[in-house]
């Protein structure tokens, strides 16, 4: 076999591949092997019909266009695992000669990890310092606040409601139509009942909402009607008046527990108040370390980006953009409880603009991302299958068995840990530098 392998602009490399008629022979047989299992031929079994008879059955141009696909698809891979060549997605495929008695040759154009230099790394990473971190009494105090809080309890109150009381509510909400004389649906939320809790006053509803909650009882029912702001997030209730049938369910007055010793004993593993503090200062310390330390790790790594030289892939970028789109997705109906589109309304952007706004941090993503990979080659980074397989089990010993075999793709787990464990090796290399 006759192989050539021409370098293209923007990392791109140019496979011609040249099989002699015997070499193509093999690749025939299985063609054909393959095509008879599919053909009832009387007086032959399936897969058995002699390649004579196959050939005035199916003609002669689906055995050799078989046989090219299954040539591709052996030799292509065995050459890039040969060479070492490091190819971005799939190649595109030209076939150039395919004839009977004559060689089979093709063509493969496909993207390749780009040639980086580097600049002296090594004095970047040393030259970067690591700053100290303190906690501030402050801090500490807002981290008891929280846990106060987090063992708040709530008593109900028969009163009206009042700000600063906790409510528990449920209602529906329509667009009025104009003059009032009936009511519209309202988008999505059509015939939609809401449920919610918060403080009023704070719940951050639409101006005038709140307000109309204060001097309601429990289990009484209001009905009012609230012009939405020009403005608003969903477009389909901008500049509209939407009436709100709204119930009560229950007000509620938060009790803090005092910030005491005994408070501190609760929590199960502190012998006062003084423990606990210094045990939340110890934490934040810990946690400040730990966001130090990823910030110089991504100083040390912008900074030699800035002074390597090589052009990135545009399909890298392609992909890490619509990486970063689908994590947004997830965390956007995660965290703000809303739907994408509605996400989109509230940003005024349609999915595709919001994709392109993603492109310079999408660029700088990959371009760290290379830099790393390519230190960690030059320091000789090398990641085994016993460290792999460690990472692995500590994921998977927390997960259901069920979900396991459901839901986790061995291979790709493992493939993500070698990456993580990969660049943690590189890191720590550029973190030790002096």
């Amino acid at each position: 076999m006759q192989i050539k392998i021409n370098k293209l602009p923007k990392s791109r490399v140019e496979i011609f591949f040249e099989l002699s008629w015997l070499e193509f022979q093999p690749f025939l047989e299985r063609a054909a092997s393959k095509l008879s299992g599919n053909l009832n031929v009387p007086g032959f079994r399936p897969g058995k019909v002699p390649p004579e008879i196959l050939e005035k059955e199916i003609g002669q141009g689906k055995i050799l266009t078989e046989g090219a696909k299954l040539a591709i698809k052996q030799v292509y891979p065995q050459l890039v695992r040969e060479k070492k060549l490091e190819v971005i997605g799939s190649p595109q495929v030209e076939i150039l000669k395919l004839a009977k008695g004559n060689p089979f040759s093709f063509r493969a154009r496909v993207e390749i990890l780009p040639e980086i230099q580097l600049p002296d790394y090594k004095k970047i990473a040393a030259e970067t310092s690591q700053k100290e971190v303190s906690v501030e009494e402050k801090e500490i105090q807002e981290a008891l606040n929280w846990l106060q809080k987090s063992r708040a309890k709530f008593k109900d109150l028969e009163r009206v409601a009042q700000k600063g009381d906790f409510l528990e509510i449920e209602y529906t909400m329509k667009i009025a139509a104009p003059g009032g004389a009936s009511l519209a649906p309202a988008g999505r939320e059509n015939g939609k009942t809401f449920h919610d809790r918060f403080f009023l006053g704070k719940g951050h509803f639409v101006p005038g909402f709140e307000e109309n909650l204060e001097g309601m009882k429990k289990e009484e029912e209001k009905e009012f009607t609230i012009p939405f702001p020009k403005d608003y997030f969903q477009k389909e209730l901008a500049c509209k008046d939407v009436n709100f049938k709204v119930k009560v369910k229950k007000i509620q007055k938060m009790e803090l527990p005092e910030l005491n010793d005994e408070f501190a004993k609760s929590l199960g593993r502190f012998e006062n108040l003084e423990k606990l503090k210094e045990s939340l200062k110890q934490g934040i310390k810990q946690e400040k370390e730990m966001a130090e330390k990823q910030r110089r790790r991504n100083e040390i790594l912008e900074k030699i980006a800035r002074e390597a030289e090589f052009e990135i892939p545009q399909s890298l970028i392609s992909l890490e953009k619509e990486r970063m789109l689908n994590d947004l997705k997830r965390n956007v109906e995660k965290e703000l409880k809303i739907s994408f589109g509605d996400y989109l309304g509230k940003i005024r952007k349609s999915e595709e603009e919001l994709k392109d706004s993603l492109g310079e941090e999408a660029e700088k993503r990959v371009k760290n991302f290379l830099v790393l990979r390519q230190i960690g080659k030059k320091e000789g980074v090398k990641v085994s299958e016993e460290e792999i397989e460690t990472a692995v089990n500590g994921f998977l010993k927390n997960l259901p068995e069920e979900r396991v075999k459901k839901e986790i793709d061995p291979e790709r787990l493992k493939s993500y840990y070698r990456g993580i464990i990969y660049n943690e090796k590189t890191f720590q290399i550029l973190e030790n530098l002096k």
